[in-house]
């Protein structure tokens, strides 16, 4: 996970977006594949590092840490060590996280919808090109 470079152009556009638009803030904020992911099952309670890295189990281990410490920073998810041995570490959303909840309820209903619009589309245009062979 590179940094976009603070003197760069790119740098100052996406700023100026994100100050201007709280939707693009939103989406810098909890946006990108892993965050979201991470969210979405710590919606249901706290989880340790190793039960998330169950669940996403195409994330790498350090790609989780860094997920994990960026949504740490962004006040999303809380980080509690116990001093036990071995430590125990687990991870759960903040009073600002749990609120992501509905949202992603919704984003779920989208994009089961949207998957649905595709396939129909998709077969419909299967059809299509089927009968544009037969003809020849």
């Amino acid at each position: 996970m590179t940094k976009i470079k603070e003197t760069s152009t790119n740098f100052a556009n996406k700023k100026a977006l994100a100050d201007e638009c709280p939707e693009i803030y939103a989406s810098n904020t909890i946006g990108g594949q892993w965050a979201l992911a991470i969210c979405c099952y710590l919606i249901n309670g706290k989880l340790r590092f190793g039960e998330l890295k169950k669940r996403l189990n195409n994330i790498t281990e350090r790609m989780l840490t860094l997920q994990l410490r960026r949504l740490e920073a962004d006040r999303i998810i809380t980080r509690t060590v116990y001093a036990e041995v071995p430590p125990r570490v687990e991870y759960e959303l903040t009073e600002i996280g749990y609120k992501l909840k509905p949202i992603i309820l919704e984003f779920e209903k989208w994009g089961k919808e949207h998957k649905e619009i595709m396939k129909n589309a998709d077969s419909v245009s299967n059809m299509k090109n089927a009968d544009s062979v037969s003809k020849l």
